[in-house]
């Protein structure tokens, strides 16, 4: 990708947001008023102080990613280039952040059926999966379709406790050893992981597997633009330069002080306005299927972060929302009957594009068919941009809540742009929500019961308590 750096190309790749329809003048009393923002502003004033604060003190590492990882990305784009001849397939073997962030912009940025094609049609990159579960089936099916032996396998787990990860990887590390011997295996192998800490660093020196360090300041859901989701990405022809190039322009315009010119300020604020009015339900909704899984890795971001029992000062908050995906138009088929007509819980996000890759003309027939004959002669391109247009305006006339953002083209540097303020949205959402939204304690409950129930030394507690829990009782199993 070209010209990104021009200030030029980057004011005519600006993402937008269009709020008009959130705010009471245009949908109603269930919408936002001016008084409600007003209401907030020393909220807002100390908000703004704790991400430059938080950032300052090394507590938003992930903010800098756009800006310290030259080195990183240089060794990236050496690598990928150095083994792309050598595999068929590329494997992800990742949970949560480390899956769904690669999955997002593989579907966004490379063409949407990029394993089907023929290898000269991928650029020469090689075939790309994820495998982000333990269902027994989903790791078997996979080698019915690949061959290990011609398999980059990519293990990301920054402890290299992740059980799921570590059981794909412990499994795939025996088949590739029995057929190819331990010193090809290691060629075949290369981990992400924390730099210093962890299961999986003096497993990489011990079997001499190529690594890459996740920052140590980093979480997981803020993890993409790291060698977690740099990799991948790499590995399938992506132009990563330009994708940090995008969140350091995002970056820039974030840091403007004042909240109607800030896209994630503002996304922010009314989205933390709207969980007090009791819109307790977050829909985004592409009307691109380049976009589809962004709502996909903008879930895990939205309640990871803002889905906490407590506030920063330790009384109890159950706080957050639901993050709902749809896609349209698929969904005006089925979803968007209860958005329009159902309760007053749910705020809805559009994704819309200005201009599409690819253009499709109806063709001009049946025009003796009323019904039909009106599509001829329009493009796809124009069908779905009005059927989201349609979408929004039968939302804002039953005085439900939305809002659009809008990518001028889908390519790396908007895609950059999105996910980033996306991040700092959620990070400065959860400083008006007063919780803290850079931990995950409910998430750990559920891995340390797993730990506990086979035995991990270190989870005896957690076992007996586990024992003594409340049988079920036969009269509500039918």
């Amino acid at each position: 990708m070209e010209g990104y750096q021009s200030a030029e190309f980057k004011k005519s790749m600006k993402i937008r947001l269009n709020y008009n329809n959130m705010m009471t003048r245009f949908v109603g009393e269930k919408g936002i008023s001016e008084e409600e923002i007003t209401a907030i502003k020393d909220q807002i004033e100390a908000a703004k102080k704790a991400m430059v604060k938080k950032r300052a003190e090394g507590g938003m590492d992930w903010r800098d990613l756009p800006y310290n990882q030259n080195e990183v990305v240089r060794d990236i784009i050496d690598y990928a280039n150095s083994v792309k001849d050598q595999f068929d397939a590329f494997v992800v073997l990742g949970i949560g952040g480390s899956a769904l962030g690669p999955i997002a912009v593989q579907q966004a940025i490379n063409h949407p059926l990029y394993n089907e094609l023929p290898r000269e049609k991928r650029g020469g990159w090689p075939k790309f999966y994820v495998a982000d579960n333990v269902d027994p089936e989903r790791l078997s099916c996979l080698f019915d379709v690949i061959d290990p032996a011609k398999t980059l396998f990519n293990v990301i787990s920054k402890s290299g406790g992740t059980s799921e990860t570590m059981s794909q990887f412990m499994i795939i590390k025996e088949m590739l050893e029995e057929k190819l011997g331990k010193e090809e295996t290691a060629k075949h192998i290369v981990c992400t992981t924390d730099g210093v800490k962890g299961n999986l660093r003096p497993i990489c020196a011990k079997e001499g597997y190529k690594s890459f360090v996740i920052p140590a300041g980093v979480g997981g859901r803020f993890s993409e633009m790291t060698p977690v989701g740099l990799l991948p990405a790499a590995m399938t022809g992506i132009d990563i330069k330009a994708f940090l190039a995008g969140a350091a322009y995002m970056d820039e315009l974030s840091q403007n002080d004042n909240e109607r010119e800030n896209i994630a300020y503002m996304y922010a604020i009314l989205s933390s306005i709207a969980v007090k009015q009791g819109k307790n339900i977050h829909v985004m909704m592409p009307y691109a299927d380049s976009l589809k899984y962004i709502s996909d890795w903008f879930a895990q971001l939205w309640a990871e972060s803002l889905g906490k029992k407590f506030h920063l000062d330790g009384t109890v908050a159950h706080a957050g929302q639901t993050p709902v995906k749809a896609v349209g138009v698929t969904d005006q088929h089925s979803q968007v009957q209860l958005y329009a007509e159902g309760p007053y819980d749910k705020m809805v996000v559009f994704l819309g594009v200005d201009k599409y890759r690819r253009s499709i003309t109806i063709p001009k027939i049946y025009s003796e068919i009323p019904s039909l004959g009106f599509l001829g002669g329009v493009t796809q391109n124009a069908l779905i941009q009005t059927e989201q247009v349609a979408t929004e305006y039968n939302l804002l006339k039953s005085g439900k809540p939305n809002m659009e953002i809008t990518l001028p083209e889908v390519n790396e540097f908007t895609l950059g742009e999105l996910l980033y303020m996306f991040e700092v949205a959620t990070g400065f959402a959860g400083e008006l929500l007063q919780v803290n939204a850079f931990d995950q304690p409910g998430v750990e409950a559920g891995k340390n019961a797993t730990y506990a129930m086979f035995g991990r030394p270190g989870y005896e507690a957690v076992k007996e308590e586990l024992d003594n829990r409340p049988q079920p009782e036969k009269a509500y199993i039918i």
